[in-house]
């Protein structure tokens, strides 16, 4: 696409969702600055995002951390908006939840301060999440941008590695709308579900690992397919622009093109790549039904999603493959396995 669209900050350019982000940016003619979280030693290759098209002309790479707000002052900079996709996180349970939550939100609302101070900043799209929306008490098949998380409950009846993120999540959402409401700041959130596909960071994300459990016999992740919300990387992509672009866009947003139950994902997995042996227990896992999302909203305001489940396993596959991803037999793999956390970008 020809000409420039002005410049973009795009905070966690390293991870799946901002990697990601940052080249479908690039390809519709943006500018985009992205924030890295500091490498004192410069070990860290960030040749997938420097070498990407347009990447030489149009792409600065920053370096700031989100425990220290004023650093991403110089991203943020001469830009018209930003896409805010990094977050602090802590699935092991290593901080109280208490001390996680707030540096979620000193940093959110550190970066709408800098958006404030710009003075060319036109819109934030913030990144919320599912973990924000459906932890609640509702008895319903499927959620809009009305439900949100139930701190109270989460914190009384629920005990798994996602409670600490959930309520970080929540609670900094509800910050950030709070304060640009307060400072009359056009802020809109897009909540993802489970991002599936393609990938051009290094290593295989979590959302990915987890989606192809019954492919790796991941016996931990099979109780987040039981019905899950999806959406595919490049559909994600392009909400936060169309987002970051729409004249009447307000509020919240949910971004999910589809819910699919795990018999589902077992029988596209064994139509289309009957060469994995996924075992017939996988189908039967049971556990608690997860409501789907809604994005109703978006699509009404005039998105259109291009990718159903079958894309999202097609991309997420071939680009294992490319990588020398293979199966569990491979150490890298395991190691990456290891490493790897569900469902958010990292920064």
């Amino acid at each position: 696409m020809g000409g420039d669209k002005g410049a973009v900050c795009v905070t966690g350019g390293t991870g799946y969702v901002g990697s990601w982000l940052i080249k479908v940016l690039l390809e519709q003619g943006y500018s985009v600055h992205t924030t890295v979280r500091p490498d004192p030693d410069n070990k860290r290759d960030l040749s997938f995002l420097t070498s990407l098209p347009g990447a030489d002309e149009r792409l600065q790479i920053f370096r700031a951390d989100l425990n220290h707000p004023d650093s991403f002052d110089a991203a943020i900079h001469g830009c018209k908006g930003v896409l805010h996709v990094a977050a602090p996180m802590d699935f092991q349970d290593n901080e109280p939840v208490a001390v996680v939550t707030q540096r979620a939100i000193d940093g959110a609302l550190g970066i709408l301060k800098a958006c404030s101070r710009s003075e060319t900043v036109k819109r934030v799209v913030y990144t919320s999440s599912i973990s924000a929306v459906y932890l609640n008490k509702s008895n319903v098949e499927m959620m809009d941008e009305s439900h949100w998380t139930d701190v109270d409950y989460v914190r009384s009846e629920i005990n798994s590695y996602i409670s600490s993120y959930a309520i970080s999540k929540t609670l900094t959402e509800k910050a950030a709308f709070e304060f640009a409401n307060e400072h009359g700041l056009d802020l809109v959130s897009i909540i993802p579900p489970m991002v599936v596909g393609p990938f051009i960071c290094p290593k295989m994300q979590g959302s990915t690992r987890a989606a192809l459990a019954p492919i790796f016999e991941s016996k931990d992740d099979y109780s987040l397919l039981i019905n899950v919300a999806m959406v595919h990387i490049d559909d994600l992509a392009r909400a936060y622009i169309f987002l970051l672009e729409h004249p009447e866009a307000k509020g919240r947003y949910n971004c999910s093109s589809d819910t699919v139950t795990i018999q589902k994902i077992v029988e596209i997995l064994s139509t289309n790549y009957p060469e994995f042996k996924i075992a017939d227990s996988v189908a039967e896992i049971e556990g608690a039904k997860l409501p789907g999302l809604s994005s109703k909203k978006l699509l009404d305001l005039g998105f259109k999603f291009n990718y159903g489940v079958e894309d999202m396993y097609d991309g997420a596959i071939k680009c294992c493959r490319e990588k020398g991803i293979r199966g569990l037999e491979d150490e890298y793999l395991r190691d990456m396995m290891m490493h790897c956390l569900c469902f958010l970008p990292r920064f």
